[in-house]
């Protein structure tokens, strides 16, 4: 568990209102972020937890996580490793009812986990679940994760949900979302990418008018990531940049829900998005893929 008392006691943030601390013992803001071990994920949570939240740090592998969280303890900050491999929905179970065991509260959640393209020759893979992978890592864990921690967002009221989605958009093809025909590792990103907008707008019209704002953007275009170097693409752009955009949305005054932007300016994403039958066959769809009830 955070202990976000102890730390933030040391910098005298409980001394006066900083970043949602009151005086005090009232909690620090919490903030889970996956993928937040490396790359833009990390430099958002090093940020986030400059700001006093208490911040949730998610991966894969411990030895990376544990050294995030020691930086940001270091630094007099509040942070807590969480392991799960969202390529598992059971995985992704797991790691919500940590949360919600251990926190009283969640005012910011940013799926930022994901798998990039993999190059032009990436073959086809599916997840532990038998899901074209991709779509099970970059979408469905972020869909399951998001509506498993929905009360407890939403008892944190105003609070925040930030989806990582890309530039990269391919509308998708409801009788060959799996991809078992004409795959290709860009195409599985893309269509990802695609449905992660799709669920903001439609979680952002859900949750309208209930303090909870749900937004979409890409970052920053090629970022120095390790998904980026991956495909071998040279970067034209920082994960300082991108994690700049992030935490415009994340900490702006500005109550802005239901958005799609291209870094920190509102954006046009693909037509599909904004098709309500679209939308619905793909919640229907995520509901039966992740086991959820029907609504």
């Amino acid at each position: 568990m955070c202990n976000a008392s102890r730390n933030l006691r040391k910098r005298g943030y409980l001394r006066r209102v900083h970043s949602g601390i009151v005086t005090g013992m009232t909690r620090a803001k919490t903030a889970l972020i996956t993928g937040s071990t490396d790359g833009l994920g990390r430099e958002v949570a090093l940020r986030l937890a400059e700001r006093g939240f208490c911040v949730l740090v998610h991966g894969r592998d411990r030895e990376r996580g544990q050294n995030v969280v020691s930086e940001i303890r270091g630094a007099g900050g509040a942070a807590q490793f969480l392991e799960a491999d969202l390529s598992s929905l059971a995985r992704v179970r797991e790691l919500c009812e940590n949360v919600k065991r251990e926190h009283a509260g969640l005012e910011l959640l940013i799926s930022n986990a994901g798998i990039g393209t993999g190059g032009r020759a990436a073959p086809r893979s599916t997840s532990a679940d038998g899901y074209e992978l991709r779509f099970a890592v970059n979408y469905l864990a972020g869909f399951l994760l998001t509506s498993l921690l929905l009360p407890l967002v939403s008892k944190s009221a105003p609070a925040r949900i930030i989806h990582v989605a890309s530039a990269g958009q391919y509308p998708l093809d409801f009788e060959n979302v799996m991809l078992t025909r004409a795959y290709s590792g860009m195409r599985a990103y893309a269509q990802s990418k695609l449905a992660q907008i799709m669920f903001t707008f439609d979680l952002a019209k859900r949750l309208n008018g209930t303090g909870v704002m749900v937004n979409s953007l890409h970052p920053a275009s090629y970022m120095d990531t390790r998904m980026v170097q991956e495909t071998g693409v040279r970067p034209t752009s920082t994960v300082q940049e991108g994690a700049r955009a992030v935490l415009d949305l994340a900490l702006s005054a500005q109550e802005r829900t239901g958005m799609y932007l291209h870094g920190m300016q509102p954006a046009r994403a693909h037509e599909q998005a904004y098709e309500e039958p679209a939308r619905a066959r793909l919640r229907a769809l995520s509901r039966e893929l992740t086991g959820l009830p029907g609504e």
